[in-house]
């Protein structure tokens, strides 16, 4: 029986357990998408402090797919070298380093959120530009600014863009892909109705609707090596009456997994702020859907979403309802959050989880844990991101 600290093994690539760090948008990078040292700093640590997985924030494939210009993106060569001066050191920690690629669609040209009010600059403003979505209608909420409808050619060119942004993902070292297809973004709105008008090919019946989706895949999956896991974060519910239902993700997922999708990481669409009963503070609201995909679909599956909680988190591996549980929130409050959970389940070797020169002090100091801080302030069980 598989838990938390089981190691997982996708394609040729094996995690030392079960616990991933969430893509978080950190609003760090300088206009030119390249990342810093913060970076390093954040990716690093959550490596060292013993996550199997871990992701940078989601990494845009075009300048307009950012939500801000304080994000990273990898539509030049020259963003390569500082992704792959990560990469180099999660490797050195014993983790995987993985990427999430994606473009933000009409919830792009933002402010940062703390910044008050928080809005989205309008095209004309020097940090702004034009939104493009599947049809021309807006968000709505504080995402007001009209949206470009996008033509099949401009359809066509950003599965190109993701194609060479995943080109130099792998170029950078990474392990692991993943395609940002939930959240509202661009690819989550292609497959909401409630964001989808078109009339064409790619809107209307969900075989449409999931068409940008497979053309996506099949360009990703024909220049990322075949030996390293391609997964996909999808908008799996949109919690409104008229948007995606679950239903719908079921059939897509299996269409996705003959395109060649490994693993589906399942999230809401966040198509609109109008959803029925939102069970954001719910714990763990999301595996069930995963056992689901899990059980029919025959994919492996990871979720988001209140699993900082060690013992849930434990057993909805345990219970084999989910591969990978994905921890954003508890992460950020917690670099240590492996260790941590380790010693609140009761791991005989919790530091274990931590690199070889680190655990040898920890093992060997003569005082009490707790005279070194194990385990540290508990985690936040809030939303993972």
């Amino acid at each position: 029986m598989p838990d938390l600290f089981s190691p997982f093994t996708l394609k040729d690539v094996t995690l030392r357990n079960r616990i991933v760090m969430s893509p978080m948008t950190m609003y760090r990078s300088p206009p030119d998408g390249t990342v810093t040292d913060f970076h390093l700093m954040l990716v690093g640590s959550r490596a060292a402090g013993g996550f199997g997985l871990v992701f940078p924030e989601q990494i845009a494939i075009q300048p307009d797919g950012r939500t801000s210009t304080a994000c990273a993106g990898l539509w030049d060569d020259a963003q390569i070298e500082g992704l792959a001066r990560i990469n180099r050191l999660v490797k050195d920690m014993g983790a995987v380093p993985a990427i999430q690629l994606g473009h933000t669609g009409r919830k792009g040209s933002e402010n940062r959120p703390w910044d008050d009010p928080r809005r989205q600059y309008p095209p004309d403003h020097p940090q702004g530009w034009p939104v493009r979505g599947p049809s021309a209608l807006p968000y709505g909420g504080r995402f007001q600014h009209p949206v470009h409808a996008m033509s099949v050619a401009e359809i066509r060119e950003v599965h190109a863009a993701y194609a060479a942004a995943a080109r130099r993902a792998a170029e950078a070292g990474f392990e692991w892909l993943e395609l940002h297809f939930a959240h509202g973004y661009l690819g989550a709105s292609f497959f909401s109705p409630l964001a989808n008008k078109r009339t064409d090919a790619y809107g209307g019946p969900l075989e449409n609707r999931a068409r940008f989706h497979l053309e996506a895949i099949d360009a990703v999956r024909a220049v990322w090596p075949e030996r390293l896991p391609l997964t996909m974060r999808l908008g799996s519910d949109d919690l409104h009456e008229d948007g995606v239902q679950f239903e719908d993700s079921v059939t897509a997922i299996g269409w996705m997994k003959e395109r060649g999708l490994d693993l589906a990481d399942l999230s809401v669409g966040l198509n609109t702020d109008d959803m029925r009963a939102p069970p954001f503070k719910q714990l763990a609201f999301m595996v069930e859907r995963g056992a689901r995909v899990r059980r029919e679909c025959g994919l492996p599956v990871g979720v988001s979403w209140n699993l900082g909680v060690p013992a849930e988190a434990d057993r909805v591996i345990r219970e084999e309802l989910v591969d990978l549980v994905f921890i954003g929130r508890p992460a950020l409050a917690n670099p240590h959050w492996p260790v941590w959970a380790a010693r609140e389940l009761g791991h005989p070797d919790p530091f274990s989880l931590v690199p070889e020169d680190w655990a040898w002090w920890l093992r060997n100091f003569r005082a009490s844990p707790d005279a070194i801080g194990w385990p540290p302030v508990p985690a936040p069980s809030g939303p993972a991101a």
